[in-house]
Order: C-alpha cells, then sequence, then structure tokens
C-alpha cells in the first residue's frame, strides 16, 4: 500500500486556543479550514509543503451534535491544545483499511467547502495503539494542500512511542512504501508520546502530544 503523509493533527478544547498556539510557536498565521457539518466540528490550516499540512481541529460548539463519536478522539475532554494525531493519504481506502489493525472503523464520507473526502473514522472515535496508528484518508477530487499560502515549513521528523512500539511498528509496516515518509518516521518503545520536529524560518521547532507548546 502506498501511503503518503497528508497531515498532522492538534486538537483542541476551543478552536482559538489551538490556533494561538501554532501560530505564536510558527511564526505564521493559519489559513483556510471551516466546519465539517457531518462531525461536528471546525479547523484551520497550516502548510507543510504541496500537499502536507498541519490542521488545528475542535468540536464546534454552535454546530448540531453528529449522533456519533467524532473523529480523533474529539468527545473525549481536553485541557490544552496537543498534538495527538496524523493522517495517511491512501489511493484505496477499502484496500488499505484491509491492512489495518482491527478498530479503525469504516469509510466515512465527509466534506468542507469544495473538498471531500473518505476516511476510517472508528465506532468509539478512538484510532488503534492508543491513537498512535495513523487515520487513513482517501481525497476524492482536490487536495486543500495546493490552496494553502506555503508557510515555509517542512516536518523533519516524526516519532512515535508505545508500551507496544514492536507491535504498531509492525502494524505500520505495509504503509510505509514511501522512503520520504520511512526516512522521517521513527517508532520507539516507551510510554505513550509523539513528537513532531518542524523545520520553520526562525529555526526548528517541537510539537509534542505529551507537552503542550512548541520549543527549540
Amino acid at each position: 500500500m502506498f501511503a503518503q503523509l497528508d497531515h498532522l493533527v492538534v486538537t483542541t478544547p476551543a478552536l482559538a486556543d489551538g490556533v494561538t498556539l501554532v501560530e505564536t510557536a510558527l511564526g505564521h498565521p493559519m489559513d483556510g479550514g471551516g466546519d465539517h457539518v457531518a462531525m461536528g466540528t471546525h479547523n484551520r490550516l497550516m502548510s507543510m509543503g504541496p500537499e502536507e499540512y498541519l490542521e488545528v481541529i475542535a468540536v464546534n460548539p454552535a454546530a448540531t451534535a453528529p449522533g456519533r463519536p467524532r473523529f480523533f478522539d474529539l468527545d473525549t475532554p481536553r485541557d490544552e491544545p496537543r498534538l495527538t494525531n496524523w493522517v495517511l493519504r491512501v489511493p484505496n481506502l477499502q484496500a488499505a483499511l484491509d491492512l489495518a489493525p482491527p478498530g479503525m472503523g469504516t469509510g466515512t464520507a465527509l466534506s468542507r467547502g469544495a473538498y471531500s473526502w473518505r476516511m476510517a473514522v472508528p465506532p468509539d472515535g478512538k484510532l488503534p495503539f492508543d491513537g498512535l496508528f495513523p487515520s487513513l484518508i482517501q481525497w476524492d477530487g482536490s487536495h486543500p494542500g495546493p490552496d494553502i499560502p506555503d508557510a515555509r515549513l517542512r516536518l523533519a521528523s516524526l516519532v512515535l512511542t508505545h508500551p507496544d512500539g514492536v507491535a504498531l511498528a509492525s502494524a505500520l509496516d505495509p504503509f510505509l512504501s514511501d522512503p520520504h515518509l520511512r526516512e522521517r518516521l521513527r517508532v520507539e518503545v516507551g510510554p505513550l508520546a509523539m513528537s513532531a520536529r518542524i523545520e520553520t524560518p526562525s529555526g526548528m521547532r517541537e510539537l509534542c502530544r505529551a507537552c503542550a507548546d512548541m520549543h527549540l
């Protein structure tokens, strides 16, 4: 399965809080985004390259509840913005799900404005390996990446740490045929953590699951 990194996800109790954190840390305004009516959420985006981006997403308090668990475990209360998830882009969602571990859920049709896609949404909103296994997405039509102003940010590395890191690495292996993805991804055994090192015009910054801010 040829999968490519699509985007990183920062979940936050309030959208404005997550946007402020990311903009302050990375020195660039977030752009685009909008409402996901089917999930009752809203987001903002920041480019990390032509087809990679950073997403800040939160429950939209003005939206109608979806009547099902939201993606990225957004129904679990959060105290502050954190990097919690990552998303792989695949050419065939069902074929990818056939290779993925149990608990990924089924393909769900979603849209935001002119963009439409199908994403694997778990029945309880919680992705395998405590959320460290990526969400899988298949875009139907255009990708939003080229429409986001280039922030001159690039993901340098993504480190996933899990007590059962050996099993996580094994589950990910069928999705790592893209050398650019494989060279930036590292899976370790240890306490649950996720860390992304991001190159910015002002130097390297780190966004992590176990901390609330980015730092040098």
